[in-house]
């Protein structure tokens, strides 16, 4: 499993939105957000390069 730290993530909307971004490019990954601790895990078969453009292109910063 991949974790990343994710700024800017505050709503059910974010969380939905970066959860379809990353199931767009997998659609069998299994996607975790925890809004307040600002973390998404990620257990699929894509890169880390690949998960950080998906989240950033939602408009988040992947640290």
């Amino acid at each position: 499993m991949q974790t990343f730290n994710v700024e800017g993530m505050t709503c059910a909307h974010c969380e939905r939105a970066v959860i379809n971004a990353i199931q767009a490019r997998d659609a069998d990954a299994r996607v975790e957000v925890d809004l307040g601790a600002g973390v998404v895990r990620v257990d699929g078969r894509l890169d880390d390069t690949t998960i950080r453009e998906a989240i950033e292109e939602e408009g988040y910063q992947v640290r």
